[in-house]
């Protein structure tokens, strides 16, 4: 048994998603959004701990690691799950971060996800793009709507991650699931690869500048692509797809994204108001006949027009999403003003008495 299962085991134990090892430190578990030292633990020297690191590591991998001086992989333990791992170094030695990733996939509803999420995954074609920061739920989500997919068609089903996370087990539909560096040297060759594979969905697990163009194209062609984002809000998810691109190619990206884009879903994790867990709050963005022309013409600060009048479409902005989440009781107000847009909407809530949940 390696020494690193005994502290995965911990995270499990204890409810928590990820545990972070620093060399010259205890190490930390995260739990419902805050770091903790693992009980009973010690401070780990950097010899030790790169000797830990390294036996659950391939030769291989381990190779790739001192010369990058960086390495994602994922990890499985019987009885406990698969991590998503990463390692690196940092100004005291090495260091590692361990992200727990259910072996059961959640369900929308059980994620308390609005109506419209699940209505974007029976789309037969289009772009969908799950956004917000590191840490925020985007691959939870996006493998409750693959899963989705799964239980109501058959379909072929292409993933591309670094490492893959969530493993889907075909039932309806059937799955090829490619890891960057291990099936395929880079998202933008699996993407070119994949449209000649006869794919019916194409998951990637994240988009930078070509992969962008390829998602597009792919989703022009008739592929319901899905793809995340590190942006935090549906304005500036369009904004940052559209700058990727130098000036004299933008227009032409401006098109061929307004007819593709079929809706973004931008999510943040707020701890419950109980403190036992968190919950995703969601910004909601969905095609409608006005939206490519405001992405056409680059008239993305009418989008927040779109979404404050798009309820009928099930759009709902951030803001929306937060107070709605405060009224019936899911979360604390205090939580919601320290991520609301409008801040003056919510000081009034922070005394004000709650709807019945």
């Amino acid at each position: 048994m390696a020494r690193i299962d005994a502290f995965l085991r911990h995270v499990k134990d204890h409810k928590g998603s990820d545990l972070h090892c620093v060399a010259g430190i205890e190490p930390r578990l995260r739990a419902r959004g805050m770091l903790s030292v693992v009980d009973g633990s010690r401070s780990i020297p950097d010899s030790e701990l790169r000797s830990v690191l390294r036996e659950i590591a391939s030769e291989e991998q381990w190779t790739s690691f001192e010369r990058d001086l960086e390495l994602d992989f994922a990890y499985s333990l019987p009885g406990v799950g698969r991590f998503r791992v990463n390692y690196f170094n940092q100004a005291s030695g090495a260091a590692a971060v361990f992200r727990l990733i259910p072996e059961e996939i959640a369900s929308l509803k059980e994620l308390n996800m609005p109506p419209t999420v699940e209505r974007l995954a029976h789309l037969r074609s289009g772009l969908v793009l799950v956004t917000g920061p590191t840490g925020s739920g985007k691959s939870t989500t996006l493998a409750s709507m693959i899963d989705t997919i799964n239980e109501h068609y058959s379909k072929h089903i292409i993933t591309i991650e670094d490492p893959i996370e969530f493993v889907h087990k075909g039932r309806q539909s059937m799955f090829s699931q490619r890891e960057i560096g291990t099936h395929v040297e880079s998202f933008d060759a699996a993407l070119r690869a994949a449209m000649r594979q006869n794919p019916d969905v194409i998951m990637v697990g994240e988009m930078r500048g070509q992969e962008v163009e390829l998602a597009i194209s792919a989703a022009e062609m008739g592929a319901l692509v899905f793809g995340t984002l590190h942006t935090n809000s549906a304005t500036k998810t369009i904004d940052r797809l559209i700058d990727i691109f130098p000036t004299d190619r933008q227009e032409q990206i401006r098109i061929s994204l307004a007819e593709a884009l079929a809706g973004v879903i931008s999510q943040l994790l707020l701890p419950t108001a109980d403190g036992t867990g968190r919950i995703a709050a969601v910004e909601l963005l969905v095609k409608t006949s006005g939206l490519p022309n405001i992405i056409r013409e680059g008239n993305t600060p009418q989008l927040l027009s779109m979404l404050q009048g798009g309820k009928q479409y099930g759009m709902q902005t951030m803001d929306e999403a937060l107070e709605g989440l405060v009224r019936s009781g899911k979360i604390r107000p205090k939580d919601a003003y320290q991520r609301a847009v409008d801040k003056q909407r919510f000081e009034q809530l922070l005394n004000a008495p709650l709807d019945a949940d």
